[in-house]
């Protein structure tokens, strides 16, 4: 599968070295607003063509994927241009910047009859199926309590504060814990409460959101771009517990009794860089036919977008492009 990048920076960098790694998958195309950035992408990774901008590279009839690598602020725009072109896309999350743009993105993409799906990893990593399995065994009893967190120093940069760019630390960082408790707790949400901690710029920090489902379970998120926090997940029975060593990139699960006795430890297999996974189900989708992928159901996106929107109403952080 011939892959077309759009985007130069890191994250597209990754991806790129990602597929360096992975068989039947090629980095083809990269494309940038600039000739000059791409050209020199390119040669980083050995890509075979370089474009000057988006439309050139969505016209080149060998891309047969398109990976957007762009801020999320552009991810609408992006994806839009990429469907009309008929080009099948994997978006970085944040998908969009909120609810009203991944539902246009997401009806078109049916109309057209398009694949597309978000590129949240940890959604398609055999880790994050693994931690199901080992609750579905009733190794610690049923699953009522769960705590997550992530946090990086990376307030000084420019995507992270600016409103324009839909800054803040709940669509770069927040989005992680949030899904970590969905794939655990699933989509049945009875109320949530939260707070945050903003930027002179007006886009939250540092935020705290506590989730409770109509089951009774409850997850207790944080989320920060001031601090590097243990980026640690637990999930909690009657019967013991489970820690989940990074949730933005799983690399082991320890399993704890009720005596506070470790009884097993899976690890994570070998990996490139851990972005293979989501390019693997793309092109299982794509054998397939189908228009979403099942790791990440095109309604889990937008339910998501949609908790995002309301927690941002409430903290009063707000987008140039919201409604």
């Amino acid at each position: 599968m011939k892959i077309g990048i759009i985007g130069t920076g890191w994250i597209a960098g990754m991806l790129a070295k990602t597929i360096k790694g992975m068989e039947n998958v090629e980095a083809y195309a990269v494309a940038s607003r600039r000739q000059d950035t791409a050209d020199a992408f390119a040669r980083e990774w050995g890509i075979t063509r370089a474009y000057g901008s988006y439309e050139a590279m969505l016209d080149d009839e060998q891309v047969e994927l398109v990976y957007i690598a762009t801020p999320h602020s552009l991810h609408y725009e992006n994806a839009i241009q990429c469907i009309l072109k008929g080009k099948p896309v994997l978006c970085e999350k944040a998908f969009t910047v909120n609810a009203w743009q991944a539902e246009e993105v997401l009806n078109l993409a049916k109309e057209k009859n398009v694949f597309i799906t978000e590129a949240i990893w940890t959604r398609y990593m055999p880790l994050s199926q693994k931690i199901n399995e080992i609750l579905a065994s009733g190794v610690i009893g049923y699953p009522m309590m769960l705590s997550a967190n992530l946090g990086y120093p990376i307030a000084d940069k420019e995507r992270s504060k600016e409103p324009s760019l839909a800054g803040g630390t709940l669509l770069d960082l927040g989005v992680y814990p949030v899904n970590f408790a969905s794939m655990v707790f699933g989509t049945e949400v009875e109320n949530i409460v939260s707070s945050c901690t903003k930027m002179l710029t007006g886009v939250d920090a540092q935020n705290s959101i506590t989730i409770t489902f109509k089951s009774g379970q409850m997850a207790v998120l944080h989320s920060s771009m001031y601090v590097k926090t243990d980026r640690q997940g637990v999930i909690s029975g009657r019967e013991g517990h489970l820690i989940v060593e990074n949730i933005n990139n799983p690399q082991s699960i320890t399993v704890v009794n009720n005596n506070y006795e470790t009884v097993a430890r899976y690890d994570c297999p070998p990996q490139i860089t851990g972005y293979e996974y989501q390019v693997y189900a793309c092109m299982e989708a794509l054998r397939n036919g189908w228009l979403e992928s099942p790791y990440m159901p095109h309604a889990e996106t937008v339910r998501i977008m949609r908790m995002m929107d309301d927690l941002r109403k409430e903290w009063g952080v707000r987008y140039p492009f919201d409604r």
